[in-house]
């Protein structure tokens, strides 16, 4: 089941999180985040309107994906950049892929234009989904970060959505 996060979860979302830290090169971090910061996180996004939501199996979180600002300049207001991950328990059982159709439903009932994917040239798997589901490759940035003793290539993948009727600027 795909449901809205609450802040029962966070505990599970960090757990996962913090996996694709110390074990991948899917998240450009080096040091393991606090439930203390991954609750900070929740209530921004909460704030924000933002959406987060989690597979649920049977009262496990196996997954979950969200999105938010692209950046922080108004003339970026229709595009956002998104973010799915798996527990590492279920891979390959297509739930990133029924994820992003949720993530993707929800942009375009709220006008989103461009839909944004930043994600490690090595992980292979990550850009076959999103290729699957209509985004388009838009760039790589070689040496974008640094991790594991070697650099990092981030590419872009991109899906453009119908956007707002009326687009404004404010």
């Amino acid at each position: 089941m795909i449901r809205q996060a609450t802040a029962a979860d966070v505990p599970a979302i960090l757990e996962i999180f913090n996996d694709n830290i110390l074990h991948s090169t899917a998240i450009y971090m080096y040091k393991e985040q606090t439930l203390d910061q991954r609750m900070q996180w929740f209530d921004s996004k909460q704030k924000n309107g933002e959406p987060l939501f989690v597979f649920d199996i049977d009262g496990e979180v196996a997954g979950y994906a969200t999105y938010g600002a692209f950046r922080a300049y108004p003339a970026y207001q229709y595009t956002v950049e998104h973010s799915v991950y798996v527990h590492k328990n279920h891979y390959k059982k297509g739930i990133a892929t029924k994820l992003m159709h949720v993530l993707i439903d929800h942009a375009k009932a709220q006008d989103v234009k461009t839909m944004v994917a930043g994600i490690d040239k090595e992980n292979a798997a990550s850009m076959i989904i999103h290729e699957k589901l209509g985004f388009t490759y838009s760039g790589t940035i070689r040496n974008a970060g640094y991790k594991f003793g070697r650099w990092l290539d981030l590419v872009f993948y991109q899906l453009d959505l119908k956007g707002p009727e009326n687009p404004h600027e404010n």
